[in-house]
């Protein structure tokens, strides 16, 4: 994604940043939300917008492969906190807590084109200091996912329209060959519960983001 398709953000978040990675230690900063409330294009914003070396891990790449969706029946809800591996998820974020000056930790990728993850798509270098996490459920309080949150220096939550990330969601999911009476039909018996248990999580985030 370009820098300069990038919307700006607004001063008083990058000055909450700057305090933040001041002390020149490693940080890692979450951003949560409901499908389609611009928490990828949010973390790219940031990333190329803070004056220290950061890098982007999605938390996307932890989707289980469709195969294995499939083996456990779990392909109609993909998407849900049931279908991430998340305990590889926070393996990989205490290893990205503890990195090494000599190591390279290698972080996987969700491609939509393939609706797939991909392993080692993503390295972060030893000499990143701000890591940006985004994902749906950082600030799920229930069962593996709420060790994720304590891994986190700071969670921002990123509040955005309903009736605006709905019509985001049709639109992406008709861009990656869905019809839309399909894309909307998944978006009101997918997206939709899923939406509502990650703003039920909106109170335990350090701030609310809003564009």
């Amino acid at each position: 994604m370009s820098k300069l398709t990038l919307p700006a953000v607004p001063p008083q978040y990058l000055e909450r940043l700057e305090i933040l990675v001041a002390d020149g230690k490693r940080k890692l900063i979450g951003l949560v939300g409901p499908p389609g409330a611009g928490k990828s294009t949010l973390a790219e914003a940031l990333r190329v917008s803070c004056r220290v070396s950061a890098q982007v891990v999605p938390m996307d790449g932890f989707h289980l492969a469709n195969v294995e969706l499939q083996r456990l029946g779990l392909a109609h809800c993909k998407g849900a906190p049931i279908t991430f591996d998340v305990a590889g998820y926070g393996a990989l974020l205490s290893r990205i807590r503890t990195q090494t000056a000599d190591q390279v930790i290698y972080a996987p990728e969700f491609r939509r084109e393939i609706e797939e993850p991909v392993a080692g798509a993503i390295p972060v270098f030893p000499d990143t200091q701000l890591v940006i996490a985004e994902g749906n459920y950082l600030l799920l309080d229930e069962g593996p996912w709420m060790k994720v949150r304590a891994l986190m220096d700071e969670v921002w939550y990123v509040a955005v329209d309903d009736s605006l990330r709905n019509r985001r969601l049709i639109d992406r999911h008709q861009q990656f060959g869905r019809s839309l009476s399909d894309a909307q039909d998944w978006v009101t018996a997918t997206d939709e519960p899923n939406a509502r248990l990650i703003a039920a999580t909106q109170s335990r985030a350090d701030l609310i983001f809003n564009w």
